[in-house]
């Protein structure tokens, strides 16, 4: 079932993704994390809602009993928020796909695994984070079957926190994020999502589509009166999408007069 907004009443709906919390060091992420509950702080006056569109964290495994050490800056601010009245919708992505039921039970925040679409008003909108997503790329796809089992995360869950985390926390340093330092190129007609997103348009129209896991910031055209918007990232960007019940814009985070 889509979600389903009549109006806005003068609000507006923020998205963002790929914070990636964790890397490429504790410092880093720290300074990074403090930014984001600044922009969460300013637009929580105007918020409608806030969708996180997944790989928030670089690495997020939540066990029983534990879940991994830090982030509660974010984890509080978010909490004060949904407090507020304002609703937040969680996407995961590939880095934080092993989300279960912490962030729902703590800090009333729905978890979605899947794209959905989102209608406001007559407008309609497909978000996601967008992993696994068109043609290609049949190696992760097939490793995101895998790392998604119930056998895969039972498994894992037999491994001590402190050895099951910190394994994680060693190859997230070698993430591609992390590890390049700067933003994935623009691959042109060859854009994988971009390519899903033609698809699903030819059987059903939206007037926005909306993604994250790309890393780079991106406006398309999808058809005449449809567009593609890739989320962009915060190691490198600082950006985040802006709908406010009839167009869809994004901007810089402290770089912009917004």
């Amino acid at each position: 079932m889509p979600h389903t907004i009549d109006t806005l009443s003068g609000k507006k709906i923020y998205f963002a993704s790929d914070f990636h919390l964790g890397v490429p060091s504790r410092n880093k992420s720290l300074e990074r994390e403090l930014k984001i509950v600044r922009w969460l702080d300013q637009i929580k006056s105007d918020a409608h809602s806030i969708y996180l569109l997944g790989d928030i964290f670089d690495f997020w495994f939540e066990y029983k009993h534990a879940i991994p050490k830090g982030f509660i800056r974010l984890q509080g601010k978010l909490a004060e928020i949904t407090d507020a009245g304002i609703p937040v919708i969680f996407f995961t992505g590939n880095h934080d796909m092993w989300m279960f039921n912490y962030f729902t039970e703590e800090l009333n925040i729905p978890i979605y695994r899947k794209p959905k679409q989102l209608k406001v008003g007559d407008k309609k909108l497909l978000i996601g984070h967008g992993d696994g997503l068109g043609p290609g790329d049949h190696t992760y796809k097939l490793l995101k079957k895998i790392f998604s089992s119930k056998l895969c995360q039972w498994l894992f869950a037999r491994i001590h926190p402190n050895t099951g985390i910190g394994i994680a926390n060693f190859w997230s340093r070698k993430s591609r994020i992390s590890s390049s330092g700067e933003d994935d190129h623009f691959m042109g007609d060859k854009e994988f999502l971009w390519q899903y997103c033609k698809e699903v348009e030819q059987k059903e129209h939206h007037d926005y589509y909306i993604f994250g896991h790309r890393h780079l910031p991106l406006d398309l055209e999808v058809g005449k009166h449809s567009r593609y918007f890739n989320l962009g990232e915060w190691v490198n960007y600082q950006t985040y999408g802006i709908y406010d019940g009839e167009t869809f814009e994004l901007h810089t985070f402290e770089k912009d007069s917004h």
